[in-house]
């Protein structure tokens, strides 16, 4: 799954009815019981940018063509996942090959649909869910330590690993997520979470789900949570899956006039969405021509030959030189020639870091 948000909750709190409005299309069935997802639902997902409108008014191209974003949505897991209840471990494993996690969490009232716990508790659904994680990671690391300690053997190298990796089972066991833990940043870190992909090393967002009335002010559940991430240095994104259902099929205009009576600016799916980019590390230049104005996508502080690279390899082969106009500058001076007239278009090298929003245009020869 690669560069992928994983959407993960206890069953019946939403995600699927989340996943099935962020993707715009009803591909994951959402029923009023638990485990009617099985297989991960797998999405490709517009990010949404204003910035692409303003070239392709300038432009008129023939088409416009978004960065992408992958979602997953991974069935409802359940206490004892991490010992394979509800099918747990396959769940865990469809969490492992994503990069962020995107938690729903039920923060509204309905007596109509059913709660596997039996009651609305934020904190104690997260703690379930969390719980099952952290488990799941500590058995992998314990059985990681014991290879390391057979290893050290015979290679000296393993003993400080087979340490290290005790010290963070030991941190989990307390109850605590890997991203929280000390070293975190460490070299040691790095090493053993390229293989091991630790459930609790990755960024997590929490996605409140609300009523309606809940958009316009948060209440007691939502303020819970928001306590609850901001001790955990995360984020709560607010959202009324309902809501987003209904904003699904409506024109931009219609949308927008929508949104405001909500008393809200951005939809919380293109909160998810926005955010969820930027979490992995993602940001976008563009193309702008007659045939398309594209965004295209690429990870932060990445130099020239390899954004170019993005389009195709040959341009990152035989990348002479780079043609860069910023953003703000090509709309405020209404397009390519006359930023050029105006000595905004720079000639950027090899080493150039392209900047989120650059209008670019390789020169190269293969």
């Amino acid at each position: 799954m690669g560069l992928a948000i994983g959407l993960v909750g206890l069953p019946n709190v939403g995600k699927s009815t989340t996943f099935n409005a962020l993707t715009k299309a009803q591909n994951a069935e959402a029923a009023n019981y638990p485990f009617c997802t099985i297989e991960p639902n797998k999405a490709i997902v517009p990010v949404p940018d204003k910035r692409l409108d303003a070239l392709a008014a300038i432009v008129n191209p023939e088409k416009v063509q978004h960065s992408t974003l992958d979602f997953v949505d991974i069935a409802g897991l359940v206490k004892g996942a991490s010992k394979g209840e509800g099918l747990g471990n396959k769940f865990l494993d469809n969490i492992r090959e994503t990069e962020v996690i995107l938690h729903i969490v039920r923060c509204f009232e309905d007596e109509n649909i059913i709660h596997t716990e039996g009651n609305i508790a934020p904190l104690r659904d997260v703690e379930i869910i969390e719980t099952e994680l952290i488990l799941a990671d500590v058995e992998v690391l314990n059985n990681r330590v014991e290879r390391l300690v057979k290893s050290a053997k015979k290679d000296k190298k393993a003993a400080p690993m087979a340490e290290f990796a005790g010290k963070l089972a030991e941190f989990l066991a307390d109850g605590n997520l890997a991203r929280n833990f000390e070293e975190f940043d460490s070299e040691e870190f790095e090493e053993l979470n390229a293989d091991l992909r630790l459930l609790t090393a990755k960024e997590i967002m929490y996605g409140a789900n609300v009523d309606e009335d809940g958009l316009l002010e948060d209440n007691e559940h939502v303020k819970a949570l928001e306590a609850h991430a901001a001790e955990q240095g995360c984020e709560v994104i607010k959202l009324c899956a309902k809501v987003e259902e209904e904003l699904v099929g409506m024109d931009d205009d219609e949308r927008a006039e929508f949104l405001t009576e909500l008393g809200v600016e951005e939809s919380g799916l293109d909160q998810i969405v926005h955010k969820g980019f930027d979490k992995l590390g993602l940001m976008s230049y563009f193309t702008a021509g007659v045939k398309e104005v594209r965004a295209w996508t690429i990870k932060k502080n990445t130099i020239a030959p390899k954004a170019a690279a993005v389009i195709h390899n040959d341009f990152e082969k035989g990348f002479i030189r780079a043609e860069v106009i910023g953003y703000e500058d090509f709309v405020s001076l209404g397009g390519d020639a006359k930023a050029k007239e105006a000595g905004k278009m720079r000639l950027e090298g090899k080493e150039y870091i392209v900047q989120d929003g650059d209008v670019m245009h390789f020169r190269f020869n293969v």
